[in-house]
This record gives C-alpha cells, sequence and structure tokens, in this order.
C-alpha cells in the first residue's frame, strides 16, 4: 500500500459543533487522520482506501443547518508528526486532569496523562473523553476490575489504574490504536494494563464491575447486550461517543436489559450516559 494520502480541506459554518459532528460522520468511512483548521478541519484518506462515492451519505453535508465547503489535494509522504504536533493541543479537565503530548508542559494536575497522539487522536475525541474523565474524576474505583471498550489511546484506562481500578483490560478493534495503547500504558508506568486487539467477542465468559465504552451509537447499541452480560451486580457502566438526540435508542436499550440510568455530561451536542447493573 502507497504512502499517497488524499487531503479533504472543509471550511465550516458553524464550525462548531459542525466539526464534531463531520469527523465522526468521515470517521465512519475510510478517513484515519483529522487536524483542526482555524475554519473548519482537514481530513485524510489513504489514495489506495479512497472511492469517488467516499463522501455518499454524509449527512452533514446535505444538512441546511450548516455551510460547509471543501477542497481536495494529493499528498506524497506527509509528516504526520508535524502535523500532529501543531494541531494536537491538550486536554484539562477540571483542572484535576491533564491529557498531554510528550511536547506540552507538565501542569500541577492531580493526574497527568502523557500521550503520544498520533493519527486517531482526532479533535472529535476531546469532547466525549473529556466527559468520561469526568464521571472517573467523581468515582471512587479502587480495586474495581474494568474494561475499557474502543480504548482508541487507552487515555481511559490510565487514568482509571491511576485512580485504582485493577485488572484493566483495554480493547480496540484497531490495530494501530491497540500498539498505541500499549505504548501509552507503558509511559505512564501502568501496571495492571492488558491491551487487546478485537471487538465484543473477546468479552465472551469475563465480567467487570466497570465498564467503559467510548464508541459509536451503532456498535454500542449492537454489543449492549454482551457489556451486560460482561457487567457484576452493582456494576457500573460508562457510554460515550453519541450525540443527544441518540439518548432514546440508548436509554431504551439500557432499560430493556436491566440497567438503571444515573447521570449525563453534555459538552456541545455530545453526551456522556452513566448507568448502573
Amino acid at each position: 500500500m502507497s504512502n499517497i494520502y488524499l487531503g479533504y480541506h472543509f471550511t465550516i459554518e458553524p464550525k462548531e459543533p459542525g466539526s464534531e459532528i463531520l469527523i465522526a460522520e468521515l470517521g465512519e468511512k475510510a478517513f484515519e487522520t483529522f487536524t483542526e483548521t482555524e475554519n473548519g478541519i482537514s481530513a485524510y484518506v489513504k489514495k489506495d482506501l479512497w472511492d469517488e462515492n467516499i463522501l455518499d451519505d454524509i449527512y452533514i453535508l446535505e444538512s441546511e443547518e450548516f455551510k460547509i465547503e471543501y477542497t481536495v489535494e494529493e499528498i506524497d509522504q506527509v509528516n504526520w508528526n508535524e502535523e500532529w504536533e501543531k494541531n494536537f493541543e491538550a486536554i484539562d479537565v477540571d483542572g484535576k486532569c491533564h491529557v498531554r503530548a510528550p511536547f506540552h508542559e507538565k501542569t500541577d494536575a492531580e493526574f497527568d496523562i502523557v500521550i503520544e497522539p498520533k493519527m486517531s487522536f482526532g479533535t472529535g475525541h476531546h469532547e466525549t473523553t473529556h466527559m468520561m474523565i469526568q464521571h472517573l474524576l467523581e468515582m471512587d474505583v479502587e480495586g474495581m476490575k474494568t474494561l475499557d471498550m474502543g480504548c482508541g489511546t487507552a487515555i481511559l484506562a490510565i487514568l482509571a489504574e491511576m485512580k485504582g481500578a485493577q485488572p484493566i483490560d483495554a480493547i480496540d478493534i484497531d490495530n494501530w490504536c491497540y500498539l498505541n495503547s500499549i505504548e501509552n500504558a507503558e509511559r505512564n508506568n501502568c501496571k495492571h494494563i492488558t491491551v487487546y486487539e478485537g471487538d465484543a467477542a473477546l468479552l465472551a465468559g469475563k465480567k467487570y464491575d466497570l465498564i467503559i465504552a467510548n464508541i459509536n451509537r451503532n456498535i454500542l447499541l449492537n454489543d449492549m447486550q454482551a457489556y451486560v452480560d460482561s457487567l457484576n451486580p452493582k456494576g457500573i457502566i460508562l457510554f460515550s461517543g453519541f450525540y443527544e438526540e441518540d439518548i432514546p435508542f440508548i436509554d431504551a436499550s439500557c432499560i430493556e436489559k436491566g440497567l438503571t440510568y444515573v447521570k449525563k455530561f453534555q459538552r456541545n451536542n455530545w453526551v456522556s450516559l452513566k448507568y448502573v447493573n
């Protein structure tokens, strides 16, 4: 496979929450990298994975609520490190948790998490991660057997261990996320995180006190029974990765399977929900 990419440069009005919504939708296609720009976002896809219908079924492009224009360019041998460092911003949650790259200055936050952002760390990640961190900061997770499902860069697994959770399984279907999560767990001196590459099929026969699932709505709904089956009595499950209008679908599935709603966080149009078994 070649290293030639196509860069789609979108201007979006209004930029927020338009950028977040567009990234979420493009993430369902072959786009693998997103960087924020002054007026919108840039999205990158390997030329080998591109086809002329790649923007079909992108709902926001047809929405009358947003004005979106774009240009496309072919890029050879992208310097991704330069792009990541130029665009990645640290995450500060309530002054208590700081998620930063190695090139960011350390703060005096109680929980300091260092990750290499790399290409799967899109701007859409910030809203959902921020809310999941808020949930974890409020909770006593000491000694909880924990699952970080759709772990991405393993930020949430790392924070859970810093707060005393163990053992922790971190799972992602993407090979790059699997490898990057291993790197980041080691970078933050985590001793109780085991990373797996795969999907909800890996949960068969496993039980957890806490499940963290930061994934899109369709996957959550498809795999909900597997999560519930893996949750211990009085266990806690945290969901994010979807929008406010998705809540009725998530909530109905949770209630049907015996979960009880506890709390919601919201940032822009993104939400995060907490349930107990």
